[in-house]
């Protein structure tokens, strides 16, 4: 099968298509025959080096959308089961950018009836990121989140889901992507001027660190999306970041909410596999609003 690599760490031109053996599932596992996979900055970063694997084949891509088509012994999943999954890791051999990918069982959830498997693709790693950070910052209905970086994947889930949940939620985003996060549910916008103390929690999906948690009220809570990197509690401020991991059951959860019309899902531009390096140039442009995504 083909798959998305890089063996060298550089820029876009670091990721080259290989030919590699077809994966087989083991005990609790299930192979997905890919029809989409959405590309995020946590590649990008893979692509560099950020996370090692020097001298090794490193796979590209966390989220996959598309059909099991094999499984392993003590597997829920039937051969033929649209799903979407988070493929977890940083420095495995293969990842989702391919046109199979083997995952756990329990990292697996029924694919979203209302949307095609390039906008279900966006899905897993943004929103259970979202998510768990929420779950890490225990608001409350009633109580005031400030999302930085609300206009962007991961900030526009939380937005969403925050609003869900009856917290009002302040969007932090560029003065041209007020009417977006408007449109996901922030009862109020800013483009840059935050009174100190002034929220019950923040929420930092654009990676302030310090500067954000001035805004936090005394006792209130801080979570960063970048694990290590959360600034030390001042004030009786609760600090924490998300390190995102596999949940099928959680996922499962957020697939309704996108069923509900709760969740939006938001796709740039699609490419094929074969153009991975392309989308890579993409990415690294900037100004992407929405996934890219990957077709095989």
């Amino acid at each position: 099968m083909r798959a998305a690599v890089v063996t060298t760490f550089g820029g876009p031109e670091a990721v080259r298509i290989v030919e590699t053996e077809l994966p087989e599932p083991a005990a609790r596992q299930v192979r997905i025959k890919v029809a989409a996979a959405a590309l995020n900055p946590v590649d990008a970063e893979v692509r560099a080096g950020a996370f090692g694997g020097e001298g090794k084949q490193l796979g590209l891509g966390w989220d996959v959308a598309g059909t099991v088509d094999a499984v392993g012994v003590a597997s829920s999943w039937r051969v033929g089961d649209e799903v979407v999954a988070l493929d977890h890791g940083m420095v495995n051999p293969l990842g989702t950018h391919a046109e199979y990918v083997v995952v756990d069982t329990d990292a697996v959830a029924l694919a979203p009836r209302s949307v095609d498997a390039v906008a279900a693709a966006t899905l897993p790693l943004n929103a259970l990121t979202a998510v768990q950070a929420l779950d890490l910052l225990e608001v409350t209905p009633g109580q005031s989140l400030l999302v930085t970086g609300a206009a962007g994947a991961v900030g526009g889930y939380a937005v969403q889901l925050a609003a869900h949940r009856g917290v009002s939620v302040t969007a932090l985003a560029r003065e041209e992507d007020a009417e977006l996060v408007r449109s996901l549910g922030a009862s109020s916008f800013t483009s840059g001027a935050v009174e100190p103390g002034s929220v019950d929690a923040v929420l930092d999906a654009a990676i302030l660190g310090a500067a954000a948690l001035e805004w936090v009220r005394d006792g209130g809570a801080f979570v960063g999306v970048i694990p290590g990197t959360a600034p030390a509690p001042v004030r009786g401020v609760r600090t924490a970041d998300v390190g995102v991991s596999a949940d099928g059951a959680r996922l499962a959860e957020l697939v309704g909410l996108v069923d509900e019309g709760v969740l939006t899902l938001r796709v740039a531009e699609t490419y094929a596999l074969d153009e991975a390096a392309k989308a890579h140039a993409r990415l690294a442009e900037g100004g992407v609003r929405g996934r890219l995504v990957l077709v095989p």
